[in-house]
């Protein structure tokens, strides 16, 4: 199918971009990769009045990593994070979670801001956003603000994004010392949504021992959930006993039966995928511990 006809806008510098969708407010959708957009727009899921391509806004398109975040500009690509061996250094959960997203062709268009304000509760940047409480930059012509972790979900594809605003930027914090992150997932092909996916954080004390343990699950439920798996605490990073954390995490969540998986298959596959993440993000940390930044 073809897309509705709309108004499409280039604007050339930040200030043009802000008054444009001050002025459009709730008709324009800002284009940035399209990976989710232009489907929506072909299958006329969508239909916004007028379009706000920011492929020329430059300042947009920087990816900087600092000792305390990777910040990502919106009109940095999958692709482009997922190489970038600073961001990697710094975070490798990024580069790990980003070669799940759809195919290599997909992640040179779209972009990871993107993906993160189209909130889609099967994605899995928004559940790097949320476990790792990473913060979401908005501009609009009456400022900036910042909106933190699973604050940026409000619900099915609904994000804290309004009208008028512009994302401009995401900020994960780098990973912390002792620490280690997996993220593990099913689909039916790769590059589909995953019929459910976990990341998992571990962090360690000095003896080797679990400080701490969450995880963030993707297609479970209508937004990203973060479960504490406080059972941990306390266990040898070589020989956890995740029995008592699965059963915690597969009791918070809230899965619905869809054409794909029933809700009981999910919940099941879910505590599945944790035990094998928990297993990993433990060893990376354990290697953390033994040779220090």
């Amino acid at each position: 199918m073809k897309p509705p006809a709309f108004a499409y806008h280039a604007p050339r510098s930040m200030d043009e971009a802000l008054d444009l969708l001050d002025q459009l407010g709730g008709d324009a959708k800002v284009l940035a990769g399209g990976q989710s957009l232009v489907p929506l727009l072909n299958m006329r899921l969508v239909a916004p009045a007028a379009l706000v391509d920011i492929r020329h806004l430059a300042a947009l398109d920087e990816l900087t990593v600092t000792d305390g975040a990777v910040q990502v500009g919106a009109r940095v690509t999958h692709r482009r994070l997922e190489q970038d061996a600073d961001a990697a250094a710094a975070l490798p959960l990024l580069g790990d979670t980003l070669r799940l997203v759809a195919h290599p062709v997909i992640r040179n268009r779209g972009t990871s801001v993107g993906s993160v304000v189209h909130a889609d509760p099967a994605a899995e940047l928004p559940a790097v956003v949320a476990l790792l409480d990473a913060e979401l930059e908005i501009r609009s012509t009456a400022g900036t603000r910042t909106v933190a972790g699973t604050d940026v979900f409000e619900g099915p594809l609904e994000s804290a994004l309004r009208p008028g605003e512009l994302a401009t930027a995401v900020r994960f914090p780098v990973r912390p010392p002792r620490t280690g992150d997996a993220v593990e997932e099913l689909a039916r092909r790769h590059g589909d949504y995953a019929l459910a996916g976990v990341i998992a954080r571990v962090t360690l004390d000095d003896d080797a021992r679990v400080a701490s343990a969450r995880a963030a699950f993707f297609g479970v439920g209508p937004l990203p959930a973060v479960v504490a798996l406080d059972a941990l605490v306390g266990q040898p990073a070589d020989a956890l006993a995740t029995d008592d954390a699965v059963a915690a995490a597969r009791d918070a969540l809230d899965p619905d039966d869809d054409i794909h998986a029933t809700a009981a298959y999910r919940r099941h596959l879910a505590g599945v995928l944790l035990e094998r993440a928990l297993g990993r993000a433990a060893v990376h940390a354990r290697t953390d511990l033994e040779v220090p930044a």
